[in-house]
């Protein structure tokens, strides 16, 4: 049995003919095409999948997709803005945080609704927030590193002039003052 599904997913009203037992993690990867949104474990073990569901982490593969309908559905893939990567995924790039990759998804969903929630988290409510996603290449702390690079970065933005400029922004990890000039 099949039916439609009305989401919106990144801000955009999306409609899908999906199996009424389809996950939202299916209907993401399946019959939207949004393959960012990993499928690991299919069991809620992994944290792979992770989306924002309403602003809250939730695990697209436990996850029915009835249960989206209605609400706002953020997957990797809407993190980045006018073309330029969201502070966390430069801040990933710039630390090495993510190797094989295929948890930095999930981890980067976790990681943005803490920084929503709370915008200075100390190291020990970074590794709670992180606490559903399984990384087994990177040890985390290059992940942590990221997150509180990027969390210094968005408080600049508020802080600072609307204009602050996004080179600083994407500023390399380590860079000294002779790579400034």
């Amino acid at each position: 049995m099949h039916a439609i599904v009305t989401l919106t997913v990144n801000g955009d009203r999306r409609q899908a003919g999906v199996p009424t037992h389809y996950t939202l993690l299916e209907t993401l990867r399946y019959a939207l095409g949004l393959t960012g949104t990993k499928q690991g474990c299919d069991k809620g073990d992994c944290g792979a999948c992770t989306v924002l569901l309403d602003g809250e982490p939730v695990l697209a593969c436990l996850t029915p997709v009835w249960e989206a309908e209605g609400r706002e559905v953020l997957t990797v893939e809407g993190l980045a803005a006018a073309g330029e990567p969201h502070p966390l995924q430069a801040a990933f790039g710039d630390h090495g945080a993510a190797q094989c990759g295929f948890c930095t998804p999930g981890v980067l969903m976790s990681a943005h609704a803490l920084l929503l929630r709370n915008p200075a988290p100390t190291r020990d409510e970074i590794r709670e927030a992180l606490g559903g996603n399984l990384c087994r290449c990177t040890g985390y702390t290059k992940i942590y590193e990221a997150i509180e690079h990027a969390a210094a970065i968005l408080a600049a933005r508020d802080d600072g002039p609307a204009d602050a400029g996004l080179a600083a922004t994407f500023e390399p990890a380590g860079a000294t003052q002779e790579d400034r000039s």
